[in-house]
């Protein structure tokens, strides 16, 4: 009986030289190939080669990362070109209000520099007072100052800006008084024509553009573009002080008086500030009449 764990098989194919003589081998080959290279350049066309034929495979390898880091550039991009321009928006809209309340300073300077040379020019005293309210009553052409009896405002006190006479104080407290406007149609202007010293009386219509001479007949000497001012009848307001100025006139043979329109001087509907004024001649108050009167 034969013993098939005693029988040697034997390999078809002899065997190699061993791991280590190869890898030896191997070294020595590339040692040799390095100094081939190293002196005269043998493999360069080799290694051109290699390269070429690489580089679609290291484009390949580096696409994936090349798109990664696109696409987190872009982002990051994007982001700050958002954040850039939320932060212009801010600074613009910063900025206009900036230019806009450098605008009503400076709207705000022109005007109470206006007032102080019409200040200058009037002979009585005066002080600046600030419009607080605006009656909304389109019949009423009322508005409220910042000025009181503190101050020295008093009833029937004429008020100007830097063109003209605004109106009078009607009612006054501490602190704050209301004033009538000449546009109002409950009020009245004893005026007389700069030109010829003609008197007559002007009257408001309710709108702030638009004053009315009822009282002027067809053969009236008056002109468009006459300047009329305060005649000082009546006492309430000191003569001089411009009023307004002719805009219209329309003479009807069937009427007695002329149509007759002025274009207030005073800046009725625009004004902030106004100049309450003390008359060197002061003007009583109708409780001052009466007190003397008794």
């Amino acid at each position: 009986m034969i013993d098939l764990r005693k029988t040697e098989i034997k390999p078809l194919f002899l065997r190699g030289p061993s791991p280590a003589v190869r890898c030896g081998l191997l070294v020595l080959l590339a040692i040799v190939f390095m100094m081939l290279d190293f002196r005269a350049g043998h493999l360069d066309a080799i290694r051109s080669s290699l390269s070429l034929m690489l580089h679609p495979v290291r484009v390949a390898v580096d696409l994936p990362f090349v798109a990664i880091n696109w696409v987190g550039e872009s982002f990051t991009l994007r982001r700050q070109l958002l954040s850039e321009n939320e932060r212009l928006r801010t600074d613009s809209l910063e900025n206009a209000a900036r230019l806009q309340r450098l605008e009503s300073l400076l709207a705000e300077n022109r005007r109470l520099r206006a007032l102080m040379e019409s200040s200058a020019r009037v002979a009585d005293r005066v002080l600046v007072s600030e419009i607080m309210a605006v009656d909304l009553d389109p019949l009423r052409q009322h508005i409220v100052i910042n000025k009181g009896t503190v101050h020295g405002a008093y009833r029937g006190q004429p008020l100007l800006d830097a063109n003209g006479i605004v109106g009078q104080i009607t009612h006054t407290s501490p602190v704050s008084s209301e004033a009538i406007l000449i546009s109002d149609a409950s009020h009245a202007v004893p005026v007389q024509i700069n030109r010829n010293g003609l008197r007559t009386i002007a009257v408001g219509t309710g709108d702030p553009a638009s004053l009315s001479l009822p009282f002027l007949p067809n053969n009236a000497d008056v002109e468009v573009g006459d300047l009329l001012v305060s005649s000082g009848l009546g006492g309430n307001f000191p003569p001089g002080y411009p009023v307004a100025t002719i805009s219209s006139i329309t003479r009807d043979p069937a009427s007695p008086f002329a149509t007759v329109r002025a274009q207030p001087a005073a800046a009725l509907n625009r004004n902030r500030e106004v100049l309450l004024v003390w008359s060197t001649t002061e003007v009583p108050t109708p409780d001052a009449r009466e007190a003397a009167e008794r």
